[in-house]
């Protein structure tokens, strides 16, 4: 029998290389998207609003989805749009907790059997006091999305352990590759980089350079939301590469791989350096790598190799 799944989500980075690995695992697949619909069906499949309880529960009562992936999120970039703290936390709350909850208790009424994965964050720690951290690490947010998303995870920890749900929740760690959002540090990098080696870009203006970041490949971390709900029971746990390097070694990397000096291009703007000085973020991954078997396979220097090719040939087009 051919297994359905549903992907809440699918337009972003870890949705889209889902998606594609769901095919090729040859289940059916509704993947949502911001009014956005991709299927695998032959016959219509109508777009949800993921904000509307009685829509999802009337998706998830015909499809009864045997995995539901909910990946959807509000995360505000700093050189986005500006909104106040009451805008921030209600667009949050929104995607992140209320319409994840739809989903949860459409599981409960209309299809108990379903399994969930959610997407939490290494920002849901804060400022953490051990570094690396795991899954007994105490949650204490210090920004509104790290905030919302524990929350989150906590809608899941209470649909599994009052309705016997199977929700499990990844605490995902900064994962990078081509398909990656412009405004992300990697790929501001990456993208600079190349424009430099074109002659189309003088300068990459960055903060930090000596923040540390534990950075790995987002096809293997969709790999390990996949394992996670192939599991014998619900539990949570922590997606990372289990290793830290800083921002200045991403530069110097990927301008060393463009046969560039990174430091005739660089500037450092101690605006853009955030106030508080961070424990290191980095994840420890004994779990998940004794429990699944995951650990990632592409290493950081492949990941940039990746990452430089596709940019030369999107730049070339």
């Amino acid at each position: 029998m051919r297994k359905t799944a549903l992907i809440v989500g699918v337009e972003g980075q870890d949705g889209s290389y889902l998606f594609e690995k769901l095919q090729a695992e040859k289940y059916s697949v509704i993947g949502l998207d911001k009014d956005k619909i991709r299927h695998t069906f032959s016959e219509p499949v109508e777009a949800v609003d993921i904000t509307q309880t009685e829509q999802v529960y009337r998706l998830v009562k015909k499809y009864k989805p045997d995995e539901i992936y909910y990946l959807a999120a509000f995360h505000h970039s700093a050189e986005e749009i500006e909104y106040n703290d009451i805008e921030l936390f209600s667009k949050s709350y929104l995607i992140n907790v209320f319409s994840l909850i739809n989903f949860l208790d459409a599981m409960v009424k209309h299809s108990k059997l379903s399994r969930l994965f959610y997407a939490g964050s290494s920002h849901m720690f804060g400022n953490p006091d051990k570094s690396p951290q795991d899954e007994q690490t105490p949650f204490n947010p210090s920004c509104i999305y790290g905030i919302s998303k524990t929350a989150g995870v906590n809608a899941c920890r209470y649909y599994r352990n009052k309705h016997s749900l199977f929700a499990s929740a990844g605490i995902l760690y900064n994962h990078e590759s081509p398909r990656r959002a412009k405004n992300f540090v990697s790929q501001k990098i990456i993208r600079t980089a190349v424009a430099i080696k074109k002659n189309m870009s003088g300068k990459l203006i960055l903060g930090d350079i000596n923040a540390k970041v534990d950075w790995g490949y987002a096809p293997d971390y969709v790999e390990a939301m996949y394992q996670i709900l192939q599991q014998p029971v619900p539990e949570d746990f922590i997606i990372a590469s289990g290793g830290s390097r800083t921002i200045k070694q991403f530069v110097e990397i990927t301008f060393g791989k463009l046969d560039l000096n990174w430091k005739e291009y660089v500037v450092e703007d101690p605006s853009l350096i955030q106030k508080t000085k961070k424990t290191s973020i980095k994840g420890d991954i004994k779990k998940i790598k004794k429990t699944i078997g995951w650990e990632p396979k592409v290493s950081f220097d492949q990941m940039i190799d990746i990452m430089i090719e596709a940019e030369i040939k999107n730049a070339g087009q």
